[in-house]
């Protein structure tokens, strides 16, 4: 059976752009679609979500065909930059990636390449916003897809509104230290 239509809900929502604002935190939006959504549709909601274990683990079929190559689109992407940051670093590579969505894993090995680690995630979430554009079809606008999409959408824009190169330096040179520091007292 095909999920109902959302006609009222799809056309409330405001139209974004990668780098724009958000209009509403993805959990307020979340909480939302709680109280709109089918609760089978609704179901699928926490599957909507930029988590890495999440889509690494998540190999059955959700019930969602849009959901189902969002994980697989997500676990092609992690499961690559893993492989491919585990060569570049002559660690022991974990098992060979995925390539059913071989347009993914060009990503990941052009996000690799990339030295800036701040420019190699922009260009990573700016390439999920185009993979969830490229997944949204004419018929979905007024389907339960286009509310996934938002969700994941908002997500991306809360991401990108917390890069802050100076902060990021700040961290990295924390992290950095505590590592010397650790090493240090083992010698």
């Amino acid at each position: 059976m095909a999920s109902p239509k959302y006609y009222y809900f799809a056309s409330t929502l405001p139209f974004v752009n990668y780098g724009d604002k958000p209009p509403k935190s993805s959990v307020e939006f979340q909480e939302e679609c709680y109280s709109l959504l089918d609760p089978k549709d609704a179901a699928l909601i926490p599957y909507c979500s930029y988590n890495s274990k999440l889509a690494v683990e998540t190999l059955e079929p959700t019930g969602s065909d849009y959901v189902d190559l969002f994980l697989l689109q997500e676990r092609t992407l992690v499961l690559n930059l893993a492989y491919l940051r585990a060569a570049r670093l002559k660690f022991q590579a974990p098992a060979e990636p995925p390539q059913e969505a071989a347009y993914v894993a060009t990503v990941a090995k052009t996000a690799i390449e990339i030295d800036d680690p701040l420019q190699a995630m922009l260009y990573i979430d700016k390439s999920r916003w185009n993979f969830l554009d490229a997944m949204l079809r004419l018929d979905d606008m007024f389907g339960v897809n286009v509310i996934f999409d938002h969700v994941l959408k908002l997500q991306l824009l809360e991401r990108k509104q917390v890069f802050d190169t100076k902060k990021g330096l700040e961290q990295y040179q924390k992290c950095y230290n505590a590592i010397l520091d650790e090493y240090n007292a083992k010698l």
